[in-house]
């Protein structure tokens, strides 16, 4: 790619020297975590486009390479899929050739309309290999590609940027297309609309990546672009417009991490990895927070302090694990702050009509920053008028750049799909959020809030030790591989730590695992308790709210009056659970609202150990993406 990458999303495309293959696989490898489903890459060669794909997971791919190499080359583009439009086979897979043979294109998202523009190019003649929306974006880029004269086009991009310029402003939905051209080697144009893209800036070499981490070997120098642009990258330079061709900027940044952090530093697992990744994780999300007078100063949160004041109620957006984190959130976000807090589905929000207005604060969480569904509701809410506040892990993405602030949790590239060190990083920034918003509002005292903030430092260390003794709970989670249904039961900020047990199991070992409230057992799930049931309960401290964990052991009986095998995560020094319980796992003392941040690390360690018992990909569960970025 004339010294260039490019990778929209779970795409790669690269060029340095004669490496180009080289740093399109390295990137596809980096970004195979977006989407498995099949992978290809294309690169320019003196007869024209050298194309390889192939469904299933990159290493179909490289065995094909193997078998069939392709020639040396400077400039390519290449692709993870997580399918969409048509099923994961050879022919859906990207990128698409057309031109000819001379045009290549990959691309991330749904073109909404993809079905009248196909009509319209069956009428003038044209046929179609694959069931994709991305042919047909193609074909049409082609097809104005073939209209424009040789002389067409200005800056490095030439006819090739004009016609993805064009090209564009034909499309409706969310995308990211990368071209190359076989009559322009060295050049890659690629256009951005609600689909992540980023450029990275080499030595002679450019990229583009729908992820740092596709060319995180080569650059830690990035730029983000901004909503519908194009970009064009050659060795030397980077150019980006407006869809209409105008020019438009970028922002450049310094990526935070280097390529080691993305690598699986010795474990079986990235998820394995992460969950140890955790005591840094939240450690680093802390870092930096307060002037060690107990006063937060939370740099990034760039809203007017009297606004925050006069907000009413709260909305947390999120979708999945972080929807989880939001729930933990309300709990104690309504204890310090007194504000009504709601925690909604991204998904749901904005077709429900919801009740937003100018003293209302959307906080919206998303490891990725590029989640389709919570892009769109914080775009809705600002619509009606409210502040955003973005809590997010990656720098550079879409909702934070969107929202009127942001919070970026620190925690490092998250690989594995099913999320783990991003979700106590995730709990972790909406403590900060909420204590800062206490502090404002005078709703704690200066001393309270330095004690809670005290306490969270200690955290890390709590979270290290419950890491360091799981070794029963991984022989539970062996000795259980052929169990095929879980439920969890957990009371106040222990129910959405049960729901995400749940939803772990769920994404890894594919066994049916529910998460209630225990005190909707008698309200119906109590019919599903039979004998040899697995239970696993999270057990409120003794110290603090002792009528609810009274009513936990008191479920804790209930169940195994009927049957279940019951396993409890109870605080150290709560011997009252031993008589009710096959297993206890105990975690460290702390306070009631931070302890999440130790009871949900035994459960991601159960899920991992039991799917791993299985014999399943924990990093790859089937079915899944690690970012969401179609709606």
């Amino acid at each position: 790619m004339g010294y260039a990458g490019t990778a929209p999303a779970q795409d790669v495309n690269a060029a340095a020297g004669q490496r180009a293959l080289e740093v399109l696989v390295e990137g596809l490898r980096r970004l195979e975590y977006r989407g498995y489903d099949s992978a290809g890459i294309a690169v320019v060669a003196a007869d024209g486009i050298a194309m390889r794909k192939k469904s299933g997971k990159l290493a179909e791919l490289l065995d094909e390479l193997s078998r069939n190499p392709v020639p040396d080359s400077v400039t390519g583009i290449g692709h993870t899929r997580w399918a969409t439009h048509g099923g994961p086979t050879d022919v859906n897979a990207h990128p698409h050739i057309v031109d000819g043979g001379r045009l290549a294109v990959i691309h991330n998202g749904i073109i909404e309309n993809y079905s009248p523009l196909k009509a319209r190019l069956l009428e003038r003649g044209h046929t179609f290999l694959s069931e994709t929306d991305t042919e047909v974006a193609a074909t049409l880029l082609g097809d104005i590609y073939r209209g424009l004269g040789d002389g067409e086009g200005s800056g490095s991009g030439g006819r090739l940027a004009l016609a993805m310029q064009q090209l564009a402003q034909q499309l409706e939905g969310a995308f990211t297309l990368v071209a190359t051209h076989a009559d322009q080697p060295g050049v890659v144009v690629a256009a951005r609309r609600n689909s992540p893209l980023v450029v990275g800036l080499g030595d002679g070499e450019n990229f583009l990546g729908s992820d740092v981490s596709g060319f995180i070997d080569y650059t830690r120098r990035a730029v983000e672009l901004g909503q519908n642009q194009v970009v064009t990258i050659t060795a030397d330079a980077v150019e980006i417009t407006d869809f209409l061709g105008g020019p438009a900027e970028g922002r450049e940044y310094l990526v935070d991490w280097d390529a080691a952090a993305a690598k699986k530093d010795g474990f079986a697992s990235f998820m394995e990895k992460e969950i140890n990744d955790q005591p840094d994780a939240v450690a680093q999300t802390l870092l930096g927070r307060n002037d060690g007078n107990g006063n937060l100063t939370l740099d990034e949160l760039r809203v007017d302090p009297e606004v925050l004041k006069t907000i009413n109620k709260i909305i947390v957006l999120a979708c999945g694990t972080s929807a989880y984190a939001g729930q933990v959130a309300k709990y104690a976000i309504e204890h310090w702050c007194r504000i009504p807090t709601e925690v909604e589905l991204s998904h749901e929000f904005r077709y429900r009509d919801p009740i937003v207005d100018e003293k209302t604060l959307i906080v919206s969480i998303s490891q990725s920053g590029e989640t389709m569904d919570t892009l769109m509701a914080v775009r809705y809410a600002r619509e009606q008028g409210a502040k955003t506040v973005s809590i997010c892990n990656t720098n550079g993405s879409t909702i934070p750049r969107e929202s009127d602030a942001v919070l970026y949790t620190h925690a490092g590239p998250e690989i594995a799909v099913a999320s783990t060190k991003a979700f106590l990083a995730q709990i972790t920034a909406t403590y900060l959020l909420g204590l800062y918003l206490a502090q404002l509002r005078g709703n704690l005292f200066q001393g309270q809030i330095k004690d809670i903030l005290a306490e969270l430092a200690k955290t890390p260390a709590k979270i290290a030790t419950v890491i360091a003794n799981a070794g029963q709970i991984k022989d539970l989670a062996h000795s259980m591989a052929e169990t095929r249904t879980v439920l969890f039961l957990g009371r106040h900020v222990g129910y959405p730590v049960a729901m995400e047990g749940a939803l772990k199991l769920k994404e890894l070992a594919y066994i049916h695992a529910e998460g209630f409230a225990a005190g909707e057992l008698k309200h119906g799930p109590i019919a599903l308790i039979e004998e040899g049931q697995a239970v696993i309960v999270v057990v409120p401290s003794p110290r603090g709210r002792d009528s609810l964990h009274a009513k936990v052991v008191s479920n804790i009986q209930e169940v195994r009056a009927r049957g279940a095998k019951t396993i409890v995560i109870a605080e150290e020094g709560d011997e009252s659970v031993r008589e009710f319980a096959e297993h206890v796992f105990y975690i460290p003392e702390t306070s009631t609202l931070l302890a999440p941040l130790l009871a949900t690390v035994p459960l991601q360690i159960f899920a991992l150990e039991l799917a791993t018992a299985k014999g399943y990909d924990v990093d790859q569960p089937r079915n899944l993406a690690k970012s969401v970025t179609v709606e």
